[in-house]
């Protein structure tokens, strides 16, 4: 089976075993309206499936890892250490955006790899390295966005990063090939499920404190509003007949006792910007 490439909020690698125990023995397409890194996705590798995700750079990256393997391997080839200083030939070898100092080679890439949040031209196989290099060289994995769109996790701490991954790359196309990959808002899924199809649904989590955010991993973020659309959402799945799987924080478990099968599941956090915030985690599983 594939791996996961990279790392991401809220990854279900732990909890695969869980949550295919409620998957039914038959069914016809596999659908993910919240990709992120595609955990499940990769474990089954469905024949036929959509997957989804409301970051646009995400969904580049995987159409790449898709369509362009070879030459996204080799783009990746060509990156430097992350520590290394700014290569002088590219843009934004000394000062960023806002005329503030560039650091390291690390920063060069990230002021490199927001273009598309500031209308600037750009490359979509480069645009998808630079995601993938990004990610394996960021403080803890941690990918998220300010108000703007604009990537701005700081620089890691790793002895031998390795960015590259070119076979988690080659198998992870071949598990991709005939997936539908969409960019659109979770909503979609009503105009594409059949009913002999299984529906996972893994959204940016409602915190549980106010400093314990699970929402800032694209502009806009995944707020009340999103919850409450998203519960109307399954629950017109669940009228149709559609099976379904959801992931959630605990702090929702009444938001679908009452409808809904629901259980407690424990989650590893290891991706969070404070060390206190990484570890186990209650979380729910809901399911029809």
């Amino acid at each position: 089976m594939a791996k996961p490439i990279l790392k991401w909020p809220g990854g279900k690698r732990d909890l695969v075993d869980e949550i295919l125990g409620h998957f039914p023995s038959d069914y016809d397409t596999y659908h993910e309206p919240f990709i992120g890194a595609g955990a499940l996705f990769f474990h089954i590798e469905p024949k036929n499936g959509f997957i989804n995700d409301s970051n646009t750079r995400l969904i580049n990256y995987y159409k790449q890892v898709r369509d362009n393997p070879n030459e996204l391997i080799d783009r990746l080839r060509d990156f430097e250490d992350p520590e290394s200083d700014a290569n002088p030939s590219n843009r934004f070898s000394s000062t960023n955006r806002k005329g503030r100092d560039i650091e390291s080679y690390y920063y060069q890439v990230r002021e490199l790899f927001n273009r598309r949040p500031n209308n600037e031209s750009f490359d979509n196989i480069m645009e998808a390295a630079q995601l993938q290099y990004l990610n394996r060289t960021c403080f803890n994995g941690l990918y998220r966005e300010n108000n703007s769109g604009e990537f701005n996790s700081p620089i890691g701490s790793y002895d031998n990063p390795d960015w590259v991954l070119e076979n988690r790359i080659t198998e992870a196309s071949k598990a991709l090939q005939g997936t539908n990959i969409l960019n659109e808002d979770f909503e979609y899924i009503l105009e594409t499920v059949d009913d002999n199809d299984i529906v996972y649904l893994d959204p940016p989590y409602k915190p549980t404190s106010k400093t314990a955010s699970f929402t800032e991993y694209s502009e806009g973020g995944f707020g009340e509003e999103e919850q409450m659309r998203l519960l109307e959402t399954v629950k017109q799945l669940d009228d149709r007949g559609v099976r379904f799987i959801l992931s959630n924080s605990a702090i929702m478990y009444d938001d679908y006792n009452d409808l809904f099968e629901v259980e407690y599941v424990m989650g590893d956090r290891s991706i969070s910007c404070k060390a206190d915030g990484r570890g186990e985690v209650k979380e729910i599983l809901v399911h029809n």
